[in-house]
C-alpha cells in the first residue's frame, strides 16, 4: 500500500482516542480522529476519574488544567464503605469533574500536538491488509476513503471498528437497569454515594448551579426492551416507587440509562486493527473504571504503535498490548459484577456481604480492594519475582538532576519519552544506555528519594510511566541493556 493519508486512523473522540491521539503526536506519529458527533457531547455520563489517570494525567502535564479539583478519600466496595487513602496516593476517584470537560482539555492536548479531529465521519467500511489499512467513511461532503497504516477502534460499546474487523465481544447480557436523569429545579435530599432500600437504590448527586443528577434501580423491573433513553416520567415514577419523594415537578435537561451488560473483546489486535475503551470492555460503571481503562489503553498503545512506525520496536512489541491490558480488563468486569451482586443484590445476598465485613477488617484485604478498583496495583512483565516495583507504575517524587535543577519524576515525562534514571551517579548506566538515546533519556539525579524507592540504584522507566528494570543493591548496569533491547528496540549503532 502506498500514499498513507496518515500513519493511524483512531474512531472516536472520547477520552480514549483524544489521549490516544496526543499520545501518538507526542511521539512525532501523524494521527486522524475520526468522530460521527458533529459537535462535542455536552451531556457527560461520567463524572470523574481515578486514581491512577490522575497519574496519568500528571505523567503529561495535564493535571493543572482540571483546576482546583477535589478528590474522594471515602468510597465503597459494592456499597460497602471503604476508605481508598489505606495506600499511597488512593482515593475513590476526583470529585465531579464532567467527561465534557476532560475531553475539551484532551481535544486542546492532542490538536494542540497536531493530530486532526474530523467530525461527522461516521465510519461505513474497513479492509485490513498485509502493509495497511482502508477505511471508508459517511461525510457531510458525501463517502470519503482514508489509508493509514493502523486503525484503532475508540468508538465505544458499539464499535463499528470492532463489528467491521469481526472481533469477537463475549460476554454478559444485561440483567438490571439504572435509569438516569439531569434535572433542573427539584428540591430532593443528596444521595451522593448511594443509597439502598427493599425497593431498589438510588443515587442524587449535584453535577452543575441548579442541576441535579438522579439514577434509580427500581429491584425487579427489569431490563426495557429498546435501547432509547428513558422518558422523565419513567424516572419520576420509578423514583417515588423506590423513594416515595416526587420528583416530577423537576425539568429534565438529559435523560439517559446503563445497565449491567459486561463484555469483553476476544482480542485487543487484529492484524492492523486495534481496540480500546469501551470498544475493548464494557461493564456497569462503578468507581470511574471505565473512562480510566480507556485512558490506561491509549497510554498503553500509542508508545508501542509510534515505536513500530518509527522502526525501532522489537519483535513482538504490539502484541503486548493485549497481553497487558487484556487482564486489566478482565478484573474490571469481575469486580464490577461482584460489586454489582453486593450493592443491588437482594436479601439473598446477605451472607455475602457478612462475609466480605470480616475480610474488610484486614489491612491487606482493604488494600486489595483500593488498588484493584483505582488501578494503583497494575503490574506488568511478570512483576512477580522482582523488586516490588519491576513491572509496576512509577511513584512521583521530587528530584534534583544536575543543570536541569528540581524537577518531579512526572516532569521526565512530559514529552512522552522513556528514561533512565541513575540514582547514585557515575558513567556506566550512560555509557551502557547512549546507543538508546534517539529514543529514551539519561538523567542523573543528585539524591535518592525516600520511600519505595530508597533502596534502589538506577531504573528503566517506560513511556507509560511502568518500571521495566531496577538496579538495586550493587547490581550496576546488569540487566539494562536487555531491557533496553526488550522495550525499545535495536541499540541505534545496529540500524
Amino acid at each position: 500500500m502506498q500514499d498513507f493519508d496518515t500513519d493511524v486512523i483512531i474512531v472516536g473522540a472520547g477520552p480514549t482516542g483524544l489521549t490516544l491521539a496526543g499520545e501518538l503526536r507526542l511521539a512525532g506519529v501523524q494521527a486522524v480522529v475520526l468522530e460521527r458527533l458533529t459537535e462535542p457531547m455536552r451531556q457527560s455520563r461520567a463524572l470523574g476519574f481515578s486514581a491512577r489517570t490522575m497519574e496519568e494525567f500528571g505523567q503529561r502535564g495535564l493535571l493543572e488544567q482540571f483546576g482546583d479539583m477535589g478528590v474522594i478519600p471515602f468510597g465503597h466496595f459494592g456499597g460497602m464503605p471503604l476508605d481508598y487513602t489505606v495506600i499511597p496516593g488512593g482515593n475513590f476517584g476526583v470529585r465531579g469533574v464532567p467527561q465534557a470537560f476532560t475531553e475539551a482539555i484532551l481535544n486542546k492536548w492532542a490538536t494542540g500536538l497536531g493530530a486532526e479531529v474530523r467530525r461527522g465521519w461516521a465510519l461505513s467500511g474497513l479492509t485490513d491488509g498485509d502493509d495497511g489499512v482502508v477505511v471508508t467513511a459517511d461525510t457531510p461532503e458525501g463517502p470519503r476513503t482514508l489509508r493509514a497504516r493502523y486503525v484503532v477502534g475508540a468508538d465505544g460499546a458499539r464499535s463499528v471498528v470492532r463489528k467491521l474487523s469481526g472481533i469477537d465481544f463475549p460476554g454478559y447480557e444485561a440483567t438490571l437497569e439504572m435509569l438516569m436523569a439531569d434535572v433542573t429545579d427539584v428540591q430532593v435530599r443528596l444521595r451522593p454515594t448511594g443509597e439502598l432500600g427493599d425497593a431498589g437504590m438510588v443515587v442524587v448527586l449535584p453535577v452543575g448551579p441548579n442541576t441535579t443528577r438522579v439514577v434509580v434501580f427500581e429491584r425487579g423491573a427489569g431490563v426495557r426492551p429498546t435501547s432509547e433513553p428513558p422518558t422523565f416520567q419513567e424516572v419520576a415514577d420509578s423514583f417515588k416507587r423506590v423513594t416515595g419523594e416526587d420528583i416530577s415537578s423537576g425539568t429534565p435537561v438529559w435523560l439517559s440509562y446503563f445497565t449491567d451488560s459486561s463484555r469483553q473483546a476476544a482480542e485487543y489486535r487484529k492484524g492492523r486493527v486495534f481496540l480500546a475503551g469501551d470498544a475493548a470492555h464494557i461493564h456497569m460503571p462503578i468507581g470511574a473504571q471505565g473512562i480510566s481503562a480507556g485512558v490506561g489503553d491509549a497510554v498503553n498503545l500509542g508508545w508501542k504503535l509510534a515505536a513500530v512506525i518509527q522502526g525501532h520496536a522489537p519483535d513482538g512489541l504490539l502484541d503486548t498490548y493485549h497481553t497487558e491490558r487484556h487482564p486489566v480488563g478482565a478484573r474490571i468486569l469481575a469486580n464490577t459484577l461482584t460489586q454489582r451482586s453486593l450493592y443491588l443484590g437482594g436479601p439473598e445476598l446477605d451472607p455475602m456481604r457478612a462475609v466480605f465485613a470480616e475480610l474488610l477488617a484486614y489491612d491487606d484485604v482493604r488494600k486489595l480492594l483500593v488498588g484493584m478498583v483505582t488501578g494503583l496495583d497494575i503490574a506488568y512483565d511478570g512483576a512477580a519475582g522482582e523488586h516490588p516495583l519491576h513491572g509496576r507504575r512509577l511513584p512521583n517524587f521530587g528530584l534534583t538532576a544536575g543543570a536541569d535543577g528540581e524537577t518531579t519524576a512526572y516532569e521526565l515525562l512530559h514529552g512522552g519519552r522513556g528514561f533512565v534514571l541513575d540514582l547514585r551517579g557515575g558513567s556506566e548506566l550512560s555509557d551502557a544506555a547512549e546507543p538508546w538515546t534517539d529514543r529514551i533519556d539519561v538523567v542523573t539525579a543528585d539524591s535518592r528519594p525516600e520511600g519505595a524507592l530508597a533502596d534502589v540504584e538506577a531504573l528503566l522507566v517506560r513511556p507509560d510511566g511502568y518500571i521495566a528494570w531496577i538496579a538495586s543493591g550493587g547490581s550496576g548496569a546488569a540487566g539494562l541493556t536487555d531491557a533496553l533491547n526488550r522495550w525499545f528496540g535495536a541499540p541505534r549503532d545496529s540500524h
